[in-house]
């Protein structure tokens, strides 16, 4: 199979294009009228998804607890549905929930929706088709994202940039959303510069896959080892970095891919973890914004990616190295990308 005739490697690669569509779309939008009488200083704002949804949201509670200061969280829409006092508990903060869904289809996020509309709890739709979920509510983030692909690839990152973006104007945080603006283009080279190696590297065989990230870094992590998951039919595990000397170390051999997605704040210790896997036969690859010569011992690839821009605003720049691994892993083992084994584009339930 050829590349080019991929859907899901071109929308992986047609990502900077897409997030200066949704960067500018942003900017037209009305935010004030929007959002701005549910201020995250005083609604706990509490961001809801089911699969790469919830890693989104995940990366998005982090974010704006990152930048603005405040508690926010994300839940998965089953949690709600099955232990709403749990994922609601009464509390003097009033909770304004975002309802996370590419397609705006995904049943569990639909019946999250209808159970919020019965409490009279507002909520954001954040979406990219928009359908049932933005027809439901008076508060719609739809993004120009037009993606086909089974798995989510330039939806993710670019919700996740709009969450980000988002907790930059609150905050009126505009050397974000100046990082933010530069992010395409850096994607651009760093997709020249990398590609051919991680096609190279993926020809490799391993029997076991685990990724690592802390702090923000953690659902990127979680959606690495989905894409890794979905893609070529391969079983991933994801660990904060440091727990995964607490017992799941192991399974580390010489079959075993152990990937690291190191941050600016934790990159000693973060980098003393895939030393000692790479000491004990794992295979290591590291994701990190600069290496040094003790990193690039450790590990047998490298992705470098050197951008000027706050530690926050790298997320989704780190997650397009396992979209790519996930599709030429799968294509090594002469699977399909487009067509992943038991999934559907959209999750639906019957009623």
């Amino acid at each position: 199979m050829k590349h080019h005739e991929i859907t899901t490697l071109r929308e992986i690669h047609g990502q900077p294009d897409i997030w200066r569509q949704c960067l500018q779309s942003l900017k037209q939008t009305d935010l004030q009228t929007l959002v701005a009488d549910r201020n995250p200083a005083e609604f706990e704002w509490v961001f809801v998804g089911c699969g790469t949804s919830y890693y989104l949201a995940q990366a998005s509670a982090a974010t704006f607890t990152s930048i603005l200061h405040v508690p926010a969280r994300a839940v998965p829409a089953s949690e709600i549905l099955l232990y709403p006092n749990l994922a609601f508990p009464a509390s003097k903060t009033a909770a304004f929930p975002v309802l996370i869904s590419r397609s705006g289809h995904t049943s569990e996020v639909l019946q999250v929706a209808a159970y919020l509309r019965k409490q009279n709890i507002e909520y954001l739709a954040l979406t990219c088709d928009g359908n049932d979920l933005a027809s439901d509510s008076s508060r719609v983030l739809q993004l120009p994202v037009p993606e086909k692909s089974t798995v989510m690839t330039s939806s993710f990152t670019s919700m996740l940039m709009a969450m980000q973006y988002l907790a930059a104007w609150f905050d009126g945080r505009n050397d974000i959303i100046s990082a933010l603006h530069t992010l395409p283009d850096s994607l651009e080279q760093l997709l020249d510069t990398y590609d051919s190696a991680i096609q190279a590297f993926t020809e490799r065989s391993f029997e076991d896959f685990a990724f690592l990230g802390q702090g923000p870094f953690y659902p990127i992590a979680a959606e690495t080892a989905l894409k890794v998951m979905e893609s070529s039919s391969s079983y991933a595990q994801y660990f904060h970095t440091l727990e995964f000397r607490h017992g799941p170390k192991s399974i580390v051999s010489g079959k075993t891919l152990v990937g690291a997605l190191l941050s600016e704040t934790g990159f000693a210790e973060e980098l003393s973890v895939l030393q000692e896997m790479k000491e004990l036969g794992g295979v290591t690859l590291a994701i990190t914004n600069q290496a040094n010569a003790e990193l690039r011992a450790a590990a047998d690839l490298v992705i470098e990616l050197v951008l000027p821009v706050p530690e926050i605003a790298r997320l989704c720049v780190y997650i397009v190295w396992g979209q790519l691994l996930g599709s030429y892993f799968g294509l090594a083992k002469g699977l399909d990308p487009d067509n992943p084994r038991h999934l559907s584009r959209v999750v639906t339930l019957a009623r």
